[in-house]
């Protein structure tokens, strides 16, 4: 049988499962929204309508069906992020299925990728995305995009409330004139480092004279010292006096090159007083170079955004920038005992001076308002956040504690544990030693990164093989 006719015969089955009517789901279709799009900064996948949706600051932008984990693998529900990226990716799990366009949201393997979307849960785990859309959107997000699976339809609304912290004073003007300190000091260490060079090229040029001065006196004083000699020892007048006027000239040509020695020292000195000031002014030029790079990038760090995670189960506040901890600490939360919800926060934009505008995404609980009424930060803590906010930063509310997925090269991992989670719990474990390492993305782990052969579906079209 050829690969055309499995195609064929994938592509026939596809389209009888999409058209079969008892219990079968309503397929979604992909959509663009009618405006000019911005960033994307969040995207929710939906378990219970198979649709992720991705959101700009003004509102979704994209929009296509989803099949997630199949009954017993099932995707989890919680709050991630796009943790690694891969255009070219197979399984190490599942026979080295083709997962094109991968989007990884766990180290234990959930990802989004292009695959075949039947219409219903039909992964291993992962979140299948048409292969044409999941080509795009891999175009257009950046790591780090917050990827929330809800159980439910969920969709972002517009939020305010005194713990949504703001944006610090100016950030976007100091990280600017930051920048420009930093390439002017950048330049002038070149010109500096240029000047010293120059430097020691007048020396060499100019020590010429003075070695050939030298060189020449030297020959000149030996013969000086060979015609004393042999006057001391002339046996005759004739050849006293002979070397009597070979003395005379090479006492007349020591005394000519001692004064080119002398000129040719005096011109090279000053080229040897320049050397060590332009040395000098190199090690300085290159720790301004250094301190400015210094301050422009914690100028740009104070422009990303920050993760904030409360957990009701730990009590705690969790800070993280770039996926790096910034800090924990205790926090208290009113009714304690009383579940909160999981709520997530965003800042998507700035306002007036230096808020943040800010939206809320409900996965379960009460209004993510009331959550935040419940909440009080340690003032110490406050302070410090009170102005790290920037566009696409986030504040998660959640009942759970952290999932064991959040590591060293992750932002906060949310798992819900009061829905299925079969897409974590019933996948074959890679070795403690990858969750010891949290092997960072371009690893040379090569179960991770396989490049092996395998026939590769068209774009948009079924195969028989195997897909998380």
């Amino acid at each position: 049988m050829t690969i055309r006719t499995l195609w064929l015969a994938s592509a026939a089955l596809a389209a009888v499962m999409a058209a079969a009517p008892a219990g079968a789901r309503t397929r979604v279709a992909e959509a663009v929204a009618p405006r000019t799009a911005g960033e994307p900064i969040l995207a929710i996948v939906s378990l219970a309508s198979q649709r992720i949706t991705v959101y700009d600051a003004q509102g979704w932008i994209l929009r296509a069906p989803v099949s997630s984990g199949e009954r017993g693998r099932e995707t989890p529900s919680g709050v991630f992020s796009i943790i690694q990226k891969n255009a070219e990716h197979y399984s190490n799990l599942y026979d080295d299925a083709y997962m094109p366009h991968m989007q990884r949201i766990t180290w234990s393997g959930i990802a989004m990728h292009g695959g075949v979307v039947p219409g219903h849960p039909a992964s291993h785990g992962c979140v299948r995305l048409p292969f044409g859309f999941a080509e795009q959107l891999f175009g257009e997000t950046k790591m780090g995009m917050r990827v929330i699976v809800a159980p439910r339809d969920a969709e972002p609304h517009e939020i305010s409330h005194p713990l949504l912290f703001g944006a610090k004073a100016g950030a976007g003007a100091i990280a600017a004139a930051r920048a420009a300190e930093a390439a002017e000091a950048g330049k002038r260490a070149n010109e500096a480092r240029t000047a010293a060079l120059a430097a020691s090229r007048d020396v060499a040029k100019a020590s010429v004279p003075v070695r050939v001065a030298e060189n020449l006196k030297a020959r000149a004083e030996a013969e000086l010292a060979a015609a004393d000699a042999a006057a001391g020892s002339a046996a005759t007048p004739e050849a006293k006096q002979q070397a009597e006027a070979a003395k005379a000239k090479l006492t007349a040509r020591v005394a000519e090159l001692e004064a080119q020695l002398a000129a040719a020292k005096a011109e090279l000195q000053p080229k040897l007083d320049a050397v060590a000031p332009a040395r000098e002014a190199v090690l300085a030029a290159e720790a301004a170079r250094g301190a400015a790079a210094q301050a422009a990038a914690e100028a740009a760090r104070d422009l990303d955004p920050v993760s904030v995670f409360v957990s009701r189960k730990s009590q705690k506040i969790y800070v993280r920038r770039g996926f790096q901890p910034i800090l924990d600490a205790a926090v208290t939360i009113a009714d304690a005992e009383q579940p909160i919800g999981t709520h997530v926060f965003t800042a998507v934009s700035r306002g007036n001076g230096d808020a943040l505008t800010w939206n809320a995404v409900t996965l379960d609980g009460g209004p993510a308002k009331a959550a935040l009424d419940r909440i009080s930060i340690p003032d110490d803590v406050k302070e410090r956040l009170v102005s790290m906010g920037a566009p696409r930063s986030s504040l998660i509310v959640s009942d759970e504690e952290l999932s064991r997925e959040t590591g060293k090269d992750t932002d906060f991992i949310i798992v819900l544990s009061n829905e299925p989670q079969g897409g974590i719990k019933n996948r074959p474990r890679p070795s403690r030693d990858r969750y010891d390492r949290w092997l960072p993305p371009g690893s040379v782990d090569a179960r991770y990164d396989r490049r092996m052969p395998a026939w590769r579906p068209p774009i948009g079209g079924p195969s028989f093989f195997s897909y998380r």
